[in-house]
């Protein structure tokens, strides 16, 4: 049995259609995209509208990770009658333009489930965004067997994860722990799309994290035409982690958010702050 699982897409198109053509040829038995296929990238609608063709069709599996969240959020506190003003508006640029892409099938988005196990004769293989406690309590490939154990379910023969960006594979115990890495958004430092091919021979389960070379001009040209000017400031980190396979808004958030929030400085300065900073650590 062969299995395909990939996640966080975040919208970048040119990805997506590369892995999917390298799935294709291969022709496994299942396939499961484990969430965050919107936002952080310049094509939301187009890989959505793709991911929900591809499980109308073929039957893919599609699951829900914390970005599918944060768009579910705002559509919430937005018929609340409660957007976010200010700064809090600026920060959440992304979202709120991702929303506006999608916000017809926001019904699709929150039908998906947020997890998903597979019985196989080689034992359960399960699925999701990142932890059993929640889609933001990622896997790293420096955690410790104890700390990878306690993010897992024991009972899996393979439990696979994403969200982090950073591929790997490990025994933990009995359970294969594969963290599929990101289509879209490598932090890896190697920029070719990431996901994995599970295969059972015989009783043992193996894993192998394939990577893919897509067009990255062609992402960056529209993340640089369109998100820049549709999502404000922040767009500008976010074309720094495609073009690097970095993650930047994980340092950027802690040291930033609050001031922003605050109205210390605005967004602007912030970015402006933060990428010079980057660019002198270079």
């Amino acid at each position: 049995m062969n299995i395909a699982v990939l996640a966080d897409i975040h919208a970048n198109l040119a990805a997506f259609t590369a892995v999917i053509a390298d799935i294709e040829r291969w022709q496994p038995d299942a396939v499961i995209i484990a969430g965050d296929i919107i936002n952080r990238g310049p094509q939301p609608r187009a890989c959505l509208e793709l991911a929900l063709q591809l499980r109308a069709e073929r039957g893919w599996h599609v699951l829900r990770g914390n970005h599918e969240g944060y768009v579910l959020s705002y559509d919430h506190d937005l018929t609340a009658g409660r957007p976010p003003q200010g700064g809090k508006r600026a920060w959440h640029g992304p979202i709120i333009w991702t929303h506006q892409e999608v916000v017809d099938l926001v019904p699709q988005i929150k039908a998906l489930p947020t997890n998903m196990a597979l019985a196989t004769r080689g034992g359960a293989v399960m699925v999701y965004h990142a932890s059993i406690h929640h889609d933001r309590d990622g896997l790293l490939p420096t955690h410790t067997q104890l700390e990878l154990h306690a993010k897992i379910d024991s009972h899996a023969a393979v439990f696979c994860t994403a969200h982090t960006h950073m591929p790997f594979v490990r025994r933990v115990g009995e359970t294969l722990v594969v963290n599929v890495g990101s289509v879209g958004l490598p932090f890896d430092g190697d920029w070719r799309a990431a996901y994995a091919r599970l295969t059972l021979a015989q009783s043992d389960w193996q894993a192998q994290i394939v990577r893919v070379p897509y067009d990255r001009e062609a992402t960056l040209r529209a993340a640089r035409a369109v998100m820049v000017p549709a999502c404000g400031p922040i767009a500008h980190i976010m074309v720094r982690e495609i073009e690097l396979a970095r993650s930047f808004l994980f340092d950027f958030v802690p040291v930033y958010q609050e001031r922003v929030f605050a109205g210390m400085m605005s967004l602007d300065e912030a970015v402006h702050r933060f990428l010079a900073e980057v660019e002198c650590a270079a």
